[in-house]
């Protein structure tokens, strides 16, 4: 987060984070165009290079599209949630290069300007083995590299986090894409089961996920909490909610985050004004409740950003009334005060809070 839309600082985990990504990625391609010249002595250097890269760009983008349902499952998941913007940034150059070495192995040795070769060479569009599958990569990579050029927080701002959101969704139409590339390009050309098995094992994988992280979510909106006085409602016992973390309940088809910290519970909008993230997926550090995805910060009592930022979260009314935490579903206003409920009394034994994620 900075105030100018500046560069922000490497960490020393993102460091780590860093390095892991791009010593992985040197590793696979050493393995990959090294296994490739044993097993296939008449392939060139070049070909093994250019079907590394495709492979761990594609490789990369089955981890990226995964971890989203994963952290939603398991907390544990939620460190990678946090920097998936370095993973999809190694994929689309990893990508980028894999299209330009293509471009200039099978495109640029005619009398015609490569990109318009791509185009014109092959238009055999009703053919299932001989169809222009290089197209459809293109595509793919334009999208790609749209949602790279837009990943800074300075387009987050001026699109408007509704249009980036939409905007960055299109990496489902991207690997759409890269998966009819693959089965109408690589499969067709090598015919082998194995080949075919794997690519219909990723994309299985993928699906399901989103399905189990969407049933999990829905699960979550369909719980209908019981009345109580005043108006407000029962959202359970408060030794539930880990201590200086949170429990997230759905109130009217609206998610509320109940933190709990230094014996008191604040209830906040679950939604960050960032990009959407899961507030209560976070946890409170500094006094503040902290983004899981990209460390904006709130106060609990006042669902207001610290200076000099100025985002600001609905607060909601709790009580606590025989260890059980009443909340009431009427929002107040962005940024507005609301005493915290203390819960006073013996000591309430917390859960075990999930492991912390990194910040960025």
């Amino acid at each position: 987060m900075s105030v100018q839309y500046a560069a922000i600082g490497w960490s020393p985990a993102k460091r780590g984070y860093d390095l892991a990504i791009v010593v992985g990625v040197a590793v696979y391609l050493v393995l990959f165009v090294g296994g490739g010249t044993l097993l296939r002595p008449n392939a060139t250097t070049e070909t093994l290079l250019i079907r590394g890269l495709g492979t761990g760009a594609f490789l990369l983008l089955h981890v990226i599209l995964c971890i989203g349902p994963l952290a939603r499952l398991d907390a544990r998941f939620l460190p990678l949630l946090y920097n998936r913007r370095h993973l999809g940034v190694s994929m689309f150059l990893l990508a980028l290069a894999h299209s330009v070495f293509s471009l200039i192995q099978f495109h640029a040795l005619g009398d015609v300007n490569p990109l318009v070769s791509l185009f014109v060479s092959n238009e055999r569009f009703g053919s299932i083995s001989q169809f222009p599958f290089q197209m459809l990569g293109f595509f793919a990579l334009v999208i790609l590299f749209v949602m790279a050029a837009t990943s800074h927080d300075f387009w987050l701002r001026n699109l408007t986090p509704m249009v980036w959101k939409r905007l960055h969704m299109l990496v489902y139409w991207a690997y759409a894409l890269l998966v009819a590339h693959v089965a109408l390009g690589a499969l067709q050309s090598e015919r082998n089961p194995v080949l075919a098995a794997l690519l219909a094992a990723g994309a299985a994988t993928v699906v399901t996920l989103h399905l189990l992280a969407a049933s999990k979510e829905a699960r979550l909106d369909g719980t209908r909490l019981a009345a109580s006085d005043a108006g407000f409602l029962d959202a359970g016992e408060v030794a539930t909610i880990p201590e200086k973390c949170a429990r997230v309940v759905s109130l009217g088809g609206e998610r509320i985050a109940l933190f709990r910290y230094d014996g008191k519970v604040s209830a906040v909008s679950n939604v960050c004004q960032h990009q959407n993230g899961p507030l209560g997926e976070g946890r409170i550090l500094g006094g503040c409740i902290t983004c899981p995805w990209h460390g904006y910060q709130y106060r609990p009592a006042d669902g207001a950003s610290p200076p000099p930022f100025h985002e600001k979260v609905s607060t909601f009314r709790t009580r606590i009334v025989g260890g059980r935490v009443l909340v009431h579903p009427t929002p107040l206003p962005p940024g507005t005060y609301c005493e915290p409920a203390k819960i006073g009394g013996a000591t309430v034994p917390a859960v075990e809070p999930p492991p912390k994620a990194g910040r960025e």
